[in-house]
């Protein structure tokens, strides 16, 4: 029916009137869904990892898969990593102190989501000074890791994220959330528990990630600073059974520090700007897991600082 009523007028117009050329109507395209689209390939070398109750330290090739986009109210950030141990961190049914086993394989998930207030509300009241947006936040973790632990992590956040703006386009996030997790324990395997499972009390938490190109050196030099920083508060043991040598949860402290060389750029231009990154960074993971690297049995005596991972982590990234 609406396609016949605009035919109409046309039908009805004299001769005279189809004489005159008709100037084509450049139809309006959709908006697209997505302002911004970006997906990253990476593989990385971890020279000094560290996992608890493992002696030693532990070489790890890391391969990786993120996702980052921006749609109409708010952002999404999709991460999932495959770490590759070296035989120092055997993989099950070998004990942590066996010797000649394969490396441990680990694949670990995570995912947040934002939703602007101001894109919501549709104002502006969000932003003062700096401060460019307040958020609700939401995300998750997952990971399965085929150790003698056999860890199955599982959590869940929610809070607000306040985005700030810094210099030459860059950012600074931080985010104060609610933290609630689930995992599994091979060390609780027993009477009291026996299936291992590890089903934590909520707790807070705090995320921060940050970026900013360095443009105040030579153009010849296209290099960014950036990292992320995260606290999580005391979980409890994960069990309501009183185990031995279960000792309470602490505040866990997990942060990177990286610096990006823009190769694509220096090779192509600034249109080509991030197609290919080669970064350094320094990863420092305190309390791994939120396990008490003073008092937890798996923390000591040989396995001191097994809790602490210290290590450089090097690798290039690809965008596609």
């Amino acid at each position: 029916m609406f396609a016949c009523s605009l035919l109409l007028p046309i039908r009805a117009a004299s001769a005279a009137d189809a004489d005159y050329p008709v100037k084509a109507v450049k139809p309006v395209e959709a908006a697209p869904f997505f302002t911004v689209n970006d997906n990253r390939l990476t593989y990385a070398y971890m020279f000094t990892g560290t996992d608890p109750g493992v002696a030693g330290t532990t070489a790890k090739q890391v391969v990786a898969f993120t996702h980052f986009d921006a749609w109409q109210y708010g952002t999404n950030f999709f991460n999932i990593d495959l770490l590759k141990s070296d035989h120092n961190d055997p993989s099950g049914p070998c004990p942590v102190t066996a010797t000649g086993c394969a490396g441990v394989t680990e694949i670990y998930g995570l995912i947040r989501s934002t939703f602007g207030f101001n894109q919501i509300f549709n104002t502006k009241a969000f932003t003062m000074g700096p401060l460019r947006n307040v958020s609700l936040e939401v995300g998750a973790d997952a990971n399965t890791k085929n150790s003698y632990l056999g860890s199955s992590k599982r959590d869940g956040v929610i809070g607000l994220q306040f985005a700030f703006d810094l210099p030459y386009k860059g950012y600074f996030n931080v985010a104060p959330l609610f933290y609630q997790e689930t995992n599994h324990n091979a060390f609780l395997n027993g009477p009291l528990d026996p299936d291992g499972s590890t089903n934590f009390r909520g707790t807070w938490a705090i995320e921060t990630n940050y970026y900013m190109d360095l443009k105040f050196l030579p153009d010849q030099f296209p290099l960014a600073f950036s990292g992320r920083a995260a606290w999580y508060g005391p979980k409890g043991t994960g069990t309501t059974n009183v185990i031995a040598n279960n000792i309470p949860t602490k505040t866990e402290f997990n942060s990177e520090q990286r610096l990006t060389l823009d190769v694509s750029k220096m090779a192509f231009g600034p249109t080509r700007s991030h197609f290919v990154d080669v970064w350094v960074a320094y990863r420092y993971w305190q309390n791994k897991f939120g396990l008490d690297h003073e008092n937890n049995v798996n923390c000591r005596g040989a396995k001191i600082d097994s809790c602490t991972e210290s290590s450089l982590y090097s690798g290039v990234s690809v965008k596609f």
